[in-house]
């Protein structure tokens, strides 16, 4: 989720004033954006050292933590938002981790690539594994521990007892809503505990 793009549009499913945990945070840029733009304040949540050290120089809230150990440190419903963006693939625990955001937060954002794109289907069916700009890594070499797609994420919403209550993909920097499963490199979803 690099994207500048992509990051405004999550942005945008984000209440201003907010208390945010991001998970996965990376360098801390959307926290910071949200501190900076729609007055959020909270805590990014990353266990690269090099990520780390990028929060503390913009000034962000970080702990250095392994998703994987939960989010037993954080009471219930301690945030507004729980952010999880380009993380749950590479998790794995990932419904465990589902039912973690909807405790800890009131609402609760993912983003994923979504194997399913058009191209990645194309790749599938010529005998390859996809490499394109959402999942740019070899199959030898990936960092992520599964694929999965948009519509996958609705039934594991369902069998976790996720309310959805926005969803859309997400294409070169464009909400996609029509189609999404087939049309959207990205897969975003936003939901609240059923």
């Amino acid at each position: 989720m690099s994207e500048r793009s992509d990051l405004a549009l999550i942005a945008e499913l984000v209440p201003a004033g907010s208390r945010v945990l991001d998970l996965g945070c990376g360098n801390g840029e959307l926290l910071a954006h949200l501190r900076d733009r729609k007055g959020c304040s909270g805590y990014g949540i990353e266990i690269d050292d090099a990520g780390v050290l990028a929060c503390v120089q913009r000034g962000i809230d970080v702990i250095q933590l392994n998703l994987e150990d939960g989010l037993a440190l954080f009471d219930d419903h301690s945030f507004d938002v729980v952010l999880q963006l380009d993380t749950l693939q590479h998790l794995r625990h990932t419904e465990r981790m589902l039912r973690e955001t909807a405790r800890v937060g009131r609402i609760g954002i993912v983003s994923f690539p979504n194997f399913a794109h058009w191209p990645n289907r194309l790749q599938v069916l010529a005998g390859r594994m996809p490499v394109t700009r959402a999942l740019p890594f070899q199959w030898y070499d990936t960092p992520n521990l599964r694929v999965g797609t948009y519509a996958d994420f609705e039934v594991l919403a369902r069998k976790s007892r996720l309310a959805v209550t926005d969803s859309f993909g997400l294409q070169n920097g464009r909400v996609v809503r029509r189609w999404p499963n087939l049309r959207a490199s990205v897969a975003v979803f936003r939901f609240e505990a059923a």
